[in-house]
């Protein structure tokens, strides 16, 4: 087969789990595959670097930052060439220009575009292992860029994708996706497989696992993803295809995500275009916007809530400034917390929903906004019953049997 294997941060945490990497890396290829390895840079490399742009600069320009963080990747894809070397497995390291990954031409936060299949492709073909250098590539305009955080999971998929790899392997610290975060729920339980839809639902609600962009591309260009550790031989988690999954859970896991910020507008003119103008103001201040809930009221005027990531809090109050005067009162709740309920047997049962809120009821929590799709129930709630509200909802739905 021809495997794609990323290693994140703490998998290369110093030389000592380079090495590690290379003996798991070498036993692969021993079993008679062909390897493509995606690595990111060593676990706290790209914070430090960050702290570097910040003594001369609160605001870094963003070109700059690209080259910068993006050495990060080549000091680990060049440190794990030479270990694979020296053990007597040809290894070729390649940035992510060498590796052909062409990008669009933001900064900081780049998408990929194309990759080039033919230069890595080609190193295979000599018997060679190639090292990438994950998280980052070249724009149009010959310019390094990188892809955000956990952009090195993106490029392992997108390259799994681009040379039609058989299986894409991502290696971490913890075995495999959990039911529910375990430092929360020690019952929590590792799932043997989750659907693309399913693990694209939890990575966005707070499962830290998995990238979401890269569960995306995954789903789009059909990429059977394994997410394991490397620091043990037990079975990850496969993330596939629904019709591949035989016994679809009712619910598969519970997600928590505590980076979350009430937004709420009362006395609002009830007027078409309002909401539009609210959030277009929002958007040009590139901020993400996840719940909302309109309500009409008797007296004519209506009132909309929205939950924000914290981190963009001070970016809403000014994007809401010039609509002060017309609306009644803006409130601002920081010490929430958003809990979601994922599974693709939702689709075909009844009931999951009238659970939730009975669990929640049966635990005094009080609900202060729902959202729903086909596999997802999300509920915001105070922060200081978020954890409660896991372990609840985990027992409800019996994750631990």
């Amino acid at each position: 087969m021809l495997i794609v294997q990323k290693y994140g941060g703490t998998s290369v945490g110093d030389l000592d789990r380079i090495a590690n990497v290379a003996k798991r890396v070498a036993r692969t290829r021993d079993e008679g595959h062909d390897v493509i390895v995606v690595v990111s840079a060593m676990s706290g490399e790209t914070n430090k670097l960050i702290e570097y742009a910040h003594f001369f600069s609160k605001t870094p320009e963003r070109e700059a930052m690209d080259l910068l963080l993006s050495s990060g990747e080549r000091v680990t894809s060049a440190l794990l060439s030479i270990a694979l070397n020296e053990m007597g497995y040809p290894a070729r390291a390649m940035t992510g220009r060498q590796a052909g990954i062409l990008t669009d031409r933001t900064h900081t936060s780049a998408r990929i575009e194309h990759i080039d299949p033919k230069p890595m492709a080609e190193e295979v073909r000599q018997g060679k292992i190639v090292v990438v250098a994950g998280f980052q590539g070249i724009n149009p305009n010959g310019r390094v860029t990188t892809l955000g955080r956990g952009g090195s999971d993106l490029t392992a998929v997108a390259i799994a994708g681009a040379l039609g790899a058989d299986l894409c392997e991502i290696y971490t610290d913890v075995d495999g996706v959990y039911t529910t975060d375990p430092r929360i729920e020690p019952k929590a339980k590792k799932m043997d497989q989750v659907s693309y839809e399913e693990m694209l639902e939890l990575a966005s609600l707070g499962a830290k696992v998995l990238q979401n962009r890269s569960v995306e591309l995954a789903k789009k260009m059909g990429v059977n993803l394994v997410t394991r550790s490397s620091f043990n031989d037990n079975p990850g988690t496969l993330i596939t295809k629904e019709e591949n999954i035989m016994e679809k859970p009712l619910v598969s896991g519970i997600a928590l995500d505590k980076n979350q910020s009430r937004v709420s507008l009362k006395g609002v003119e009830d007027r078409p275009g309002i909401a539009s103008e609210i959030f277009n103001a929002l958007a040009e201040e590139a901020i993400n916007v996840d719940m909302i809930v309109q309500t009409i009221g008797a007296d004519g005027k209506t009132e909309i809530d929205f939950t924000v990531p914290q981190s963009e809090i001070e970016h809403v109050k000014r994007a809401l400034k010039k609509f002060e005067e017309g609306i009644g009162a803006i409130e601002y709740k920081e010490d929430v917390a958003k809990v979601s309920i994922v599974g693709v047997g939702m689709k075909s049962h009844s009931g999951v929903a009238a659970k939730a809120f009975t669990t929640m009821a049966n635990e005094n929590i009080n609900i202060e906004m729902i959202s729903t799709s086909e596999i997802k129930i999300s509920m915001i709630i105070d922060e200081k019953y978020a954890e409660l509200a896991v372990r609840a909802l985990h027992e409800a739905y019996e994750l631990d049997k």
